[in-house]
């Protein structure tokens, strides 16, 4: 009887051994990396990021670093194309649009839970869209894509109201020719009402959405993880099981990072890396399609930026060219408007403004500066697509505008400071830049440079009375030509007033693990990684 019980306690010990072994060979380290020596297939991502994302509740911010995560833990109500701003379905399967363009019936995807449990349905995107148009800019600064909020004139939107479980029913006030396009936009990720109510304002810190991936943990200034929803409405996604976001600030200690497997995937690559990483068989690059601008801008209601001669004289001064070069390894082009080429809209018979210092002195001077003048020159702490290096382009600047008497102090501060000390207009000028969100002229010029937007993305508060008719007319005509031809004259009228010094349109170059599968970079720079996998 001993020997027996010997003999089923030794067998019970060698199975429990062996369990464990199958199980530690497939656990993942804190950093995503199978351990254990398995040939388990991997299933954890690593993306490294030049930022800290400001907030997860994509509504009350207005940086990318923040929309690459919420894009995974959020849906909108329409996506776009894998890698063009086509209107697509998302959370939303059809949607019928009403002759005079004022009616827009939305039919809601069924059986979608959010991460809480809880029914996405027409009451939650009711409950979202009322929590945004009730807010103000400092809130929720991207609802001014709808006109405004629900207290001013502008305002789109009349009402949302849902028809049922599965409908929601959307009536403005006047048309407006991207309001699909603008459903689909980063900012407008459907959150969970009970998990709204249940966290208030620090929501920001614990999202809940539809996904397919669910939010773990945020360590500032470190990482952010999200795991695999399991209960995803896609059937067979998402592929992997994890995803985490890593902040490292410097693009070379990112590249050097993902060169020693610490991390799977990086943005921000410079582009004196592309050619070493080309090379390397165990990499590969992606390129992400261009819908971008890098600008300087000059804040307009401070003196003497006040004064359009001025800003002129400044645009004069600088060789966007020489910048390209140095900074952007010919994967850029000048630019000359506030809007990239790609767009329709895009006026190509603007004469960009010459490098010419004999025009920057004399202009200048007829604005009562002869001898130049001093000002600040915000410098952007982190790279960003449409701006590699900072730093090194603010020092270019600095010198250029010393040649014309102007003497440009370099500031900078953490990010989410740089850019809400900007948004309120406390810099005499900034360096700063926009990836498209929605690929309309309108995500451009009117949300950038309209008086209606001030106080959320119109940081130079820059406002003209003809620019805003026009851009308004162009916003409610859905004959695309005309819209074209309205477009084209709201560029002329910025060339002319110059509340920036557009700088550039940049091709950006990701990096990642050869292994790396389904990654299809957004030219709104927002990834969806849902189709992510290792071979």
């Amino acid at each position: 009887m001993k020997k027996k019980s010997l003999l089923v306690s030794i067998m019970f010990v060698l199975l429990l051994s062996a369990a464990l072994m199958g199980c530690s060979s497939n656990e993942t380290s804190s950093d995503g990396k199978s351990e254990g020596g398995s040939e388990k297939k991997q299933d954890s991502l690593v993306f490294g990021r030049g930022g800290d994302s400001t907030s997860l509740d994509p509504i009350t911010t207005t940086e990318g670093e923040a929309f690459k995560v919420t894009v995974n833990v959020f849906e909108t109500l329409l996506n776009y194309g894998e890698q063009d701003t086509t209107v697509q379905e998302g959370l939303a399967t059809k949607w019928e649009v009403s002759d005079d363009n004022l009616t827009y019936t939305l039919t809601l995807r069924e059986g979608v839970k959010f991460h809480d449990g809880t029914d996405f349905n027409a009451e939650a995107v009711v409950f979202n869209f009322e929590r945004w148009m009730n807010g103000d800019a400092d809130k929720f600064p991207y609802y001014t894509m709808f006109g405004g909020f629900k207290k001013d004139e502008g305002h789109v939107i009349k009402e949302v109201k849902a028809d049922g479980d599965n409908k929601v029913v959307f009536t403005l006030k006047r048309p407006q020719a991207p309001f699909l396009k603008n459903l689909a936009m980063s900012p407008f990720g459907i959150a969970s009402p009970a998990a709204i109510e249940k966290h208030g304002e620090k929501f920001r810190e614990n999202p809940v959405g539809t996904g397919p991936f669910k939010f773990v943990e945020w360590k500032p200034n470190d990482r952010i993880v999200l795991e695999k929803n399991e209960d995803y409405w896609m059937k067979g996604y998402p592929k992997l099981n994890q995803v985490i976001f890593k902040s490292i600030p410097e693009n070379s200690a990112r590249l050097n990072a993902l060169q020693t497997g610490e991390i799977d995937l990086m943005d921000g690559v410079n582009p004196s890396d592309t050619e070493s990483i080309t090379s390397n068989k165990d990499l590969q690059t992606f390129e992400r399609p261009s819908m971008n601008v890098g600008y300087v801008g000059l804040t307009t209601n401070r003196k003497p930026l006040d004064n359009k001669l001025v800003r002129q004289a400044l645009n004069h001064a600088v060789d966007k060219q020489a910048i390209i070069d140095s900074f952007y390894g010919g994967l850029a082009e000048p630019a000359k408007n506030p809007m990239p080429p790609s767009l329709e809209g895009y006026n190509d018979d603007i004469e960009p403004y010459p490098y010419d210092l004999e025009k920057a002195k004399a202009l200048l001077a007829e604005a009562g500066h002869p001898d130049g003048f001093k000002m600040e020159l915000w410098a952007m702490p982190v790279p960003r697509p449409y701006m590699p290096e900072g730093m090194k382009v603010a020092e270019v600047l600095k010198s250029s505008f010393a040649k014309i008497g102007v003497e440009a102090e370099i500031k900078t501060y953490d990010w989410a400071t740089y850019l809400d000390k900007a948004s309120k207009g406390e810099a005499d000028s900034f360096m700063l830049g926009w990836t498209g969100d929605n690929g309309d002229a309108d995500n451009f010029i009117y949300t950038l440079l309209d008086k209606d937007s001030i106080g959320s993305n119109n940081y130079t508060y820059y406002s003209n009375d003809e620019l805003h008719d026009i851009l308004i007319e162009a916003q409610s005509n859905a004959d695309q030509e005309k819209r074209n031809e309205l477009y084209k004259k709201a560029q002329e009228i910025i060339k002319e007033d110059a509340p920036w010094i557009p700088l550039a349109h940049s091709t950006p170059i990701l990096a990642g693990s050869s292994s790396i599968t389904g990654f299809m970079p957004h030219p709104t720079g927002s990834d969806i990684l849902t189709k992510v996998e290792f071979k």
